[in-house]
């Protein structure tokens, strides 16, 4: 018998590729908070969910529903009418009004709920000046709407969320060829046949993107519906955990609003499966913009200026003014802590998660194991998470191991270590990367694509190990790309609220909390200062926006 038959057979491993379990970590990690949910909602330690579905659960999804569709609609009808004017038009100022059509992103929902309240109220200077004008004395001599409604929140969101639909469907119709609509038009069709006929079936999977995209927005707002008083899930979940203490019943409602993202998320991509648009020629001629004259191009600016006007000037003007008005506010230590604590947080937010995304979508081109391909799409789940939800998935298991690490600490050494990760920022960081892990992955993948793999392979052949490439070949050709989603995902951390309002630590305020604690109290004036600073970070995103998209 040979000496290799009497050898014991060696037990073969297969290799992990430590870019592969990185990649698999960190897609644990950003699901994590999300299978958390699931998991307390379905193990509550005391089940309300019976007395959720018979009292105020229905309430809560209708209402919820019902300004999902009312801001779904409206924004449709701004977003790609003002579109389709831009894109097929010249008016005064139409090369001004396209961009400025962007600059509602910059102010967050919330701030323009504050603003609109603050100029519309009885004390404001519209119901003010119609008192002086009319010689009325007090509110009952006059009609006036309730500001305070449903109605008005649906205009508030629809102003700020409009530029998503407007972004997408401006690209979409940028896109379609000029030989269409010239033989419709020598057919006789109109301005508006065209657009029904031609232009918007072509852009409908845009826009409909662009509508699914608004809709999770208007589910994860909590700042304007709150103000408003008008009930959703989502003040559902900070209403039955915060007061009833009930962190299950916050689960199970949680998981409603999950399930309602998941089929906002199916119904959209269904809606575009069967449409299927070609180029007819490889050289498509853009489409040749009309000159407005006269009447028909000072409307064709009016119609865009008022979306602009609302979503924009009229928040900003008068944020601006209270401002103004309260400059000693500047110098407050409280406003000073709040932005070096938004600056530090959501910097090091935006730091960790674009270099796991960096790190993840690499870590999957290395990876021969079809698990990290599988996961990477799946990450992107996190962004269409309100930060209410994963606010409920990350401080309760965060809470647990937390207590468990202090006990586990004070019985070995003596010391009491107190709330490490709960009681320090480490949950806002961590909620931030899982909720805008998305902009970070996708931008990194776009990016890295771009990239020939022959430059990769070449610098294999002379012997640079994988750490290199992605240092000396990957990053002086992403870097553009890298910056742009730093910047992008610090400025969604500044605005973001409700994971803020849940997983901040005692005492420990951002600008955006700041805005929404004084704001509540009807203190508009000494929220303003932190509001205009919200807005500034949210220009400079725009700006990258309006840049990239030229």
């Amino acid at each position: 018998m040979s000496d290799t038959a009497s050898s014991p057979t060696r037990l073969r491993l297969p290799r992990v590729s430590p870019w592969s379990l990185g990649a698999i970590l960190i897609a644990v990690v950003v699901l994590g908070p999300i299978l958390s949910v699931i998991w307390i909602a379905f193990h509550p330690t005391q089940n309300i969910w019976p007395h959720l579905v018979s009292t105020t659960l229905p309430r809560y999804l209708k209402t919820t529903v019902l300004l999902m569709g009312a801001v779904g609609l409206l924004t449709a009808c701004v977003g790609s009418g003002a579109a389709w004017i831009v894109t097929r038009y010249r008016f005064p100022f139409a090369g001004w009004i396209e961009y400025l059509l962007l600059l509602p992103l910059a102010i967050p929902a919330y701030v323009g709920a504050y603003a609109l309240v603050d100029f519309l109220e009885y004390a404001g200077p519209v119901q003010t000046g119609l008192r002086q004008l009319f010689g009325w004395q007090t509110a009952r001599d006059y009609w006036f709407p309730e500001i305070r409604s449903m109605g008005a929140a649906i205009l508030v969101l629809s102003a700020a969320l409009y530029p998503y639909v407007y972004l997408l469907s401006r690209a979409a119709f940028r896109e379609q060829s000029g030989d269409g609509e010239e033989v419709a038009q020598s057919l006789g069709a109109g301005a508006i046949a065209r657009f029904w006929r031609i232009g918007l079936p072509l852009a409908r999977p845009a826009i409909a993107a662009g509508v699914a995209v608004v809709m999770m927005e208007t589910v994860n707002d909590f700042g304007t519906v709150d103000y408003f008083a008008v009930q959703t899930l989502t003040t559902g979940i900070f209403s039955v955990w915060l007061e009833s203490s009930n962190a299950g019943g916050a689960a199970q409602i949680a998981c409603v609003v999950l399930t309602l993202v998941i089929l906002l998320v199916t119904l959209e991509k269904l809606s575009r499966r069967r449409l299927r648009f070609f180029a007819l020629s490889r050289r498509n001629r853009p489409v040749t913009r009309q000159q407005l004259k006269g009447a028909a191009g000072w409307l064709a600016l009016a119609l865009c200026f008022v979306p602009f006007a609302f979503g924009f000037l009229l928040p900003g003007g008068v944020i601006l003014s209270h401002a103004l008005a309260n400059m000693e506010l500047w110098a407050d230590p409280a406003l000073l802590r709040a932005l070096w604590h938004t600056l530090t947080v959501g910097g090091i937010a935006a730091a960790v998660t674009v270099l796991a995304g960096v790190f993840m979508v690499y870590g999957v081109r290395l990876s021969g194991h079809p698990l990290p391909r599988l996961l990477l799409p799946i990450t992107t789940i996190g962004y269409a998470a309100p930060g209410a939800v994963l606010g409920v998935g990350i401080l309760i298991p965060l809470a647990s191991v937390d207590h468990a690490l202090a006990d586990t600490v004070e019985a070995v050494t003596g010391i009491d270590i107190g709330l490490v990760l709960t009681g320090s920022a480490f949950a806002l960081v961590l909620a931030y990367g899982v909720r805008f892990f998305a902009i970070a992955q996708g931008a990194a993948d776009a990016a890295m694509g771009r990239v020939s793999p022959n430059l990769a392979a070449a610098a294999r052949s002379l012997g640079r190990g994988r750490g290199q490439v992605l240092r000396e070949i990957y990053y002086p050709l992403i870097r553009g790309s890298v910056a742009s989603a730093l910047l992008l995902v610090f400025v969604d951390c500044v605005k973001e609220l409700p994971a803020t309002l849940l997983l901040r630590p005692f005492n420990y305020d951002t600008l955006a909390t700041r805005v929404y604690d004084q704001a509540s109290l009807e203190n508009l004036g000494d929220a303003s200062p932190a509001a205009i600073l919200v807005i500034a970070v949210g220009l400079a995103a725009v700006g990258l926006l309006a840049r990239a998209n030229r």
